[in-house]
Order: structure tokens, then C-alpha cells, then sequence
């Protein structure tokens, strides 16, 4: 791990500053690094996917306990000064690229690279990284359901969206991100943190968080491109009663008709505003749409 000043450094030897414009914040609490690292509980088995490296010093914990750390990384100069740190690891991969292709996909590399390594590896896909703030949700997104699913994320985000990883029904945070991961596991916010800990120092607060992946409950998701569109189309328009909400669908749920019977075999009052269902509300209405249109 890199105190402050060994960050400073290896950013002064390569002739460059931290990049405002892509949000570069490292985490200098080593303390607090160390705390991330203990409740990820990496085994020797696992694969862990890092997204930010910054200088490499949470990467060179990561490559200590895991089989594998795949590692993405954007910034070139960072991807130097990470590969010289870790020149000596063979269990280290970098992908030098933005992570996301799009906001719905993750980089084909990475997902080849996590691919090829969970041939090897039999234990779990891991994604343990202080998360760049514009990335988050949607690397978390995407990491729920595609070619490869995380089976735990321990993260440091910031604090906004840590909130609604963990929000509840009803509640102002509450949205997409709470009830996709409440549909597919448990998410808990570990800990809040002052912007103090961070070099440079962040106008915002921060917070560690853990979900881990629940397969039974994922699979009680009988289509989840289906759920995906059922929570968009409701969530969309959150204020709305959901007998309101039905007047905007497409694709494919624009052939469900029968609105007023999926809300009584689904238990949902259809005067309830979208923003009051749980994730479970959510998982009976989409599979009763699929038996329609799946």
C-alpha cells in the first residue's frame, strides 16, 4: 500500500498531476484500504476485477491474495506506473481502456479476460476496487447480469450512490440500483468516508459498500431482460400511480394488455406509486408479463 507521499512521488517522477477531468481521487487512509481489503476476503481462488488502479497501491494488496486481479485502467500513464509496481506479479493483467463500452456493456477485454480466467480459476468472480465516481452504477449494473456476474463487489463509491445502492421502498434514493441488487443479493454500506482520506480531496463524501450475490434469489427472475424493461417502464415514472405507468409501454410489454389481472396475481394495488414496490413486487410482475410475451 502507498502512503500520500509515495503517490505524490510516483506521480512527480512521471511528469503529471491527478486528472480532475477523469476524477482521479486516491485513497491515502491506509487503514481504511486495509479495512476494504478484509471484508472482500479474497481467497487464492477468486478473480478479481480492479477498475481505476490509479498508482497500483490497493492492485498490489489485490495480487497478494487472489488466483487472478484483472485490472482496467484508462489513463496510460497510470498504466506505467501500475505495470512497474507489479513487473514481478504473474497472477496481474491490464486492460488499458475505459471499462464500459457503453452504458449497458462492459468492455469485450475485460470480459473475455474473466472469461478465459474463470477456466482456470474455480473460486469467485470479485469486483474489489475504489470505483470511479462516473462508473459506478453501471459497472455494477452490468456486473449483475452478462457473460460474467459478480458474485460479491466491495467498493468505495461515493456517498450518493452508496445511498441508493442500499435504499428501501419508498424512500427518496430508492431506484434501478436498489432494486437490482436487492432482486440478486444483499447490499450493505460498510462504512462512510470524509473526503480527507482521498488525495486530492473530493468535494463529495464517500462510503464502502458490499453486495453480495444471492443465485437462488437471482433466480427466481424467470427473464431478466423482461425485468429489466418491467423496472425501467415503472421506474421511469416513479410518481405516477402503476395503472398510469401502462400507457408508456413498448417492445415487447407493449403486447401485455391485461395490466388490472398482472396487478392482482402480483398483489400490487394499482393506485401504489412505483417508487413504493419492492424488488420482489417487481420480480412477480415481470415474470407474469413473460408468460405472456416471454
Amino acid at each position: 500500500m502507498q502512503t500520500k507521499t509515495e503517490i505524490q512521488r510516483l506521480l512527480a517522477g512521471a511528469g503529471v498531476e491527478p486528472n480532475k477531468r477523469l476524477g482521479q481521487h486516491f485513497l491515502i487512509d491506509l487503514n481504511l484500504m486495509q479495512f476494504l481489503l478484509t471484508n472482500a476476503a479474497i481467497t487464492e481462488n477468486d478473480i478479481v476485477l480492479e477498475v481505476g488502479t490509479g498508482t497500483g497501491s490497493l492492485t498490489g494488496e489485490l495480487v497478494k491474495r487472489a488466483g487472478k486481479v484483472i485490472a482496467v485502467e484508462c489513463d496510460d500513464i497510470l498504466v506505467e506506473i501500475t505495470k512497474q509496481q507489479l513487473e514481478d506479479a504473474d497472477n496481474f493483467e491490464i486492460v488499458v481502456a475505459d471499462v464500459l463500452e457503453s452504458k449497458n456493456t462492459i468492455n469485450r477485454q475485460v470480459i473475455e479476460k474473466l472469461q478465459q480466467r474463470q477456466q482456470e480459476f474455480f473460486g469467485r468472480v470479485l469486483l474489489v476496487a475504489n470505483l470511479p465516481y462516473n462508473v459506478a452504477s453501471s459497472v455494477m449494473l452490468n456486473l449483475l447480469d452478462g457473460p460474467v456476474v459478480a458474485d460479491e463487489m466491495v467498493v468505495t463509491v461515493q456517498k450518493e450512490v452508496a445511498q441508493r445502492m442500499a435504499a428501501e421502498p419508498g424512500s427518496e434514493d430508492y431506484g434501478i440500483l436498489s432494486i437490482f441488487l436487492t432482486a440478486m443479493g444483499r447490499c450493505k454500506v460498510l462504512r462512510k468516508l470524509s473526503p480527507k482520506v482521498f488525495w486530492p480531496v473530493p468535494q463529495v463524501d464517500s462510503a464502502m459498500v458490499r453486495f453480495d450475490r444471492d443465485q437462488k434469489k437471482a433466480d427466481e427472475i424467470h427473464n431478466v431482460q423482461l425485468f429489466k424493461q418491467v423496472v425501467d417502464l415503472f421506474m421511469g415514472h416513479r410518481r405516477k400511480m402503476m395503472r398510469a405507468c401502462v400507457k408508456y409501454t413498448e417492445g415487447k410489454l407493449a403486447n401485455v394488455h391485461n395490466w388490472e389481472d398482472i396487478f392482482r396475481r402480483a398483489f400490487v394495488e394499482p393506485h401504489h406509486r412505483p417508487e413504493e414496490l419492492r424488488a420482489v413486487d417487481y420480480i412477480a410482475i415481470a415474470n407474469l408479463c413473460n408468460e405472456i410475451v416471454g
